[in-house]
């Protein structure tokens, strides 16, 4: 089992180092610039070129059954859920075949209504209780993983 992350802006790096560290799981933390993680044997930094997409191609073109990829990027879920990965979001959100679907139009409606001026989002405040269901379901994907589901 590897574990993927979307680095570049994921505040859940500390409790991902915790559980790939307890099941002993390779941690591959991909981002476009060189950044501050912890020291531990089971973490790769990948640094790729700058670019539109590159981290997410860098993890979609290695991503796997029996592998979880760390994202809050829809359409990198989407590949990653596609190669047959257990994908989650950082606020603990799992995406899966039955989901992603309609994630995927969502986002699209939003985009659309944000650029003809319809609609103005901002990001939610990451809470203590994102981080909880973020740890929780990064378990049950080891776990399912193990085994076999």
């Amino acid at each position: 089992m590897k574990i993927y992350v979307d680095a570049d802006a994921c505040p859940v790096k500390d409790a991902v180092v915790r559980v790939a560290e307890r099941h002993n799981a390779k941690l591959y933390f991909v981002s476009n610039s060189w950044m501050k993680l912890p020291n531990s044997a089971v973490i790769e930094r990948v640094v790729v070129p700058e670019g539109p997409d590159v981290a997410d191609d860098w993890i979609a073109e290695r991503a796997v059954i029996g592998d979880i990829v760390v994202t809050a990027d829809i359409p990198l879920a989407a590949r990653c859920v596609k190669a047959g990965a257990k994908v989650v979001a950082h606020d603990g959100k799992p995406f899966s075949e039955d989901s992603i679907g309609m994630t995927l139009a969502m986002r699209d409606l939003m985009t659309d209504l944000r650029e003809t001026g319809g609609m103005q989002t901002h990001n939610a405040e990451y809470t203590p209780r994102d981080r909880s269901r973020f740890l929780d379901t990064m378990e049950r994907l080891v776990q399912d993983i193990k085994h076999g589901r």
